[in-house]
């Protein structure tokens, strides 16, 4: 995704963004204005995200809005990135979620309301609760002591 023709992305603004879906579907690619937008998902397994252990923090590609540090990312087994807790308490939104004959709970960015996945209660603790992620919609950043790091080795 290019983030130069994206003018809401930004990784320290928290104002809320309130575009309609005409002005989404031109700064966003087509997969994660599906996925955010239109409420899709991504096969399971085929995020690039699912099974990295890489140290920093993982933020909404569609506004920049920091979600997840990846300290409370985990492996759940059920195919698409997992985490047990956000950021913060206004990083993400909650609603209730009943299509597909279920009752789930839906988790939106807390900034720009782009759908991001469900949560469920089986998680680890502390929490209890798995937080399952579309890859799509993540944007991920090394953290710089991590970086540092590596170039030491």
């Amino acid at each position: 995704m290019n983030k130069e023709n994206n003018p809401v992305y930004s990784r320290t603004d928290t104002s809320q963004v309130d575009l309609n879906n005409e002005e989404w579907n031109k700064i966003l690619s087509p997969e994660v204005y599906y996925i955010a937008r239109q409420k899709g998902t991504e096969r399971p397994w085929t995020s690039k995200f699912e099974k990295s252990k890489e140290i920093g923090t993982y933020y909404c590609a569609a506004c920049g809005n920091p979600l997840f540090k990846s300290d409370t990312k985990f492996e759940s087994g059920c195919g698409w990135p997992s985490f047990y807790e956000p950021i913060s308490k206004t990083s993400i939104i909650y609603l209730e979620d009943r299509t597909h004959g279920m009752v789930r709970t839906e988790v939106e960015c807390g900034r720009c309301k782009s759908h991001l996945g469900h949560v469920f209660e089986d998680g680890p603790p502390p929490t209890g609760l798995r937080y399952c992620i579309n890859g799509v919609v993540l944007d991920f950043e090394k953290a710089k002591e991590a970086e540092e790091k590596y170039k030491k080795q």
